[in-house]
């Protein structure tokens, strides 16, 4: 029987919801992926669906990707950018970064929703200077075949390869299904693990169907199958498991307990960088 993961709903609050799929009980990662939230969808009537005001990271890459609405990154690297639907933002805090989220109005977009994703970095580069990538629709390198499209965000699969930067083995993609495509299969190389998010529809994979919440998990080397029960929108994730276990305390993420605690002290005594045109930020946590 294939093994699953179901996301747990959160409100953020002014009833912001998000389903917080990683970690889990079950599943603390899959491949480097230690963080996934399906965030909306919510109607974008104000603008400021969406604040999340200055807060520090370390020692992991933070991966936004939008399917409707949009969403303005700064950070304290003084990159100010917009994201919006079918795009990426790729942000290392290795070291050390701090960076706010704050939807805004369009009016294009009537509803807000998109997901948001960390990957732990490798032991080595934990402490590597921060760095922000934003990738657009047009960058990201697509399959497309029989009611699929197959956009690959980050790393290596079928064959294509992402210009985002990643520092260890990966594969991050948005799928788009039709109802009437033919059943996929795809084969993992041995080492890699993937999970397979429904987003949007539905889908059945060895005799089981997922829903909206549900991530179908993948052991390592086996394939991932699954067919469109709905026109569907999924996101595959996974690559070479961690090899050191992840230590993970609000937005910190760290193989040494220390490096966690340091954070904390930092925070609280205000040293990290500022974020330019923010004022306010979350207070570490009790």
């Amino acid at each position: 029987m294939t093994k699953s993961l179901t996301g747990h709903s959160k409100d953020l609050g002014d009833h912001f919801i998000i389903r917080r799929v990683l970690p889990a009980l079950e599943k603390r990662s899959v491949g480097p992926f230690v963080f996934f939230d399906h965030f909306g969808p919510v109607p974008v009537v104000t603008g400021e669906e969406l604040v999340v005001r200055s807060h520090p990271h370390i020692g992991l890459a933070t991966i936004t990707f939008l399917y409707d609405g949009v969403i303005t990154h700064r950070d304290s690297l003084e990159i100010e950018m917009d994201i919006r639907p079918n795009e990426t933002n790729w942000m290392v805090a290795g070291s050390g970064i701090v960076h706010s989220e704050r939807s805004k109005f369009d009016p294009k977009y009537e509803i807000l929703e998109g997901i948001q994703t960390w990957i732990a970095l490798p032991k080595e580069k934990e402490q590597m200077d921060p760095s922000f990538q934003h990738l657009s629709e047009e960058e990201m390198p697509v399959l497309k075949k029989n009611g699929l499209t197959f956009r690959l965000l980050g790393g290596k699969f079928l064959g294509l390869e992402s210009k985002a930067n990643v520092h260890s083995p990966l594969f991050y993609a948005d799928i788009d299904i039709k109802v009437d495509s033919d059943p996929i299969e795809w084969d993992l190389l041995p080492e890699e693990e993937a999970g397979l998010y429904v987003s949007r529809g539905a889908i059945e994979s060895d005799g089981v169907s997922y829903v909206v919440g549900n991530m179908v998990l993948f052991e390592k080397g086996s394939k991932v199958s699954f067919k469109a029960k709905q026109n569907s929108r999924l996101m595959l994730l996974g690559g070479e498991p961690l090899k050191e276990k992840r230590h993970l305390y609000w937005n910190f993420v760290a193989t040494d307990q220390t490096l966690i605690d340091e954070a904390k002290i930092r925070w609280a005594k205000d040293e990290f960088p500022k974020v330019p045109k923010e004022t306010d930020r979350i207070p570490l946590p009790n």
